[in-house]
């Protein structure tokens, strides 16, 4: 049966890179509908930042469309970007950080909402860190900080998240924790957009695959794992096949 879902983002034909000599991807067409959780992985150098900057409306597409669906703008994406280590040292309380999420909702208002502080607890306590709301965001683990960070994301979009790679850095139990929080807000109706060299995970989790590089994919999870690019990726990768995200 067709999927009627309508898309959220629809990209077509996309040629991406910089200052048009410099082409990094080419002919690049997948589409997010409502409720996907997408994992886009490929070898570093691929192209995958260029693709975030590019979603996030940060750098426009050579050549091809990016098409957003049902009022969805740049703005409404919800972005995880990878930590630095200056970030990580960031001087501010668990709270200002959460709330900062809003200040794309500020409009002519110079202050907070209460409706916007309310958000913020409310995502606050859906990520399990209201115990931390007070504590200074450097002196958290890095399991902590990912949770204020996304906490943070869904204050300012609280339909698609974009993350790239979430859990570099993590240990392995905190890895599974994140995952499966993640797992928890997709099964709550977010759309999941995850940038990620982990294919074990991506085959766990996603629903869809976007493999990007010198050859694309882009289709279901069980049709990546079962496609001759996914088992020479998961091969090189040392991943395997899991079904289920329980």
């Amino acid at each position: 049966m067709p999927d009627k879902r309508q898309p959220l983002i629809e990209a077509k034909s996309l040629t991406l890179g910089y200052d048009g000599d410099d082409v990094i991807l080419r002919d690049l067409s997948f589409t997010v509908n409502e409720g996907d959780y997408l994992c886009i992985v490929g070898e570093n150098g691929s192209g995958k930042s260029t693709l975030i900057k590019t979603l996030l409306g940060l750098i426009p597409p050579l050549k091809g469309s990016v098409a957003f669906g049902k009022g969805l703008r740049h703005s409404d994406i919800g972005y995880l970007p990878q930590q630095t280590l200056v970030q990580r040292d960031f001087p501010a309380s668990v709270s200002e950080i959460v709330l900062s999420g809003c200040q794309g909702l500020l409009g002519w208002h110079p202050f907070y909402t209460r409706e916007q502080k309310a958000k913020a607890r409310t995502n606050m306590e859906r990520l399990g860190i209201s115990a931390l709301s007070s504590k200074c965001y450097r002196e958290l683990s890095g399991g902590q900080q990912q949770r204020v960070l996304l906490a943070r994301a869904l204050c300012s979009a609280e339909k698609i998240l974009l993350m790239d790679e979430p859990v570099a850095g993590l240990d392995p139990l905190v890895t599974a924790d994140l995952y499966h929080l993640i797992w928890r807000l997709h099964e709550e109706g977010v759309t999941i957009l995850m940038v990620s060299h982990d294919i074990e995970a991506a085959l766990k989790y996603a629903s869809h695959v976007l493999h990007i590089g010198q050859t694309l994919f882009w289709g279901t999870r069980d049709a990546y794992a079962a496609s001759p690019l996914g088992q020479l990726f998961m091969n090189e990768k040392g991943g395997a096949v899991t079904h289920g995200a329980h």
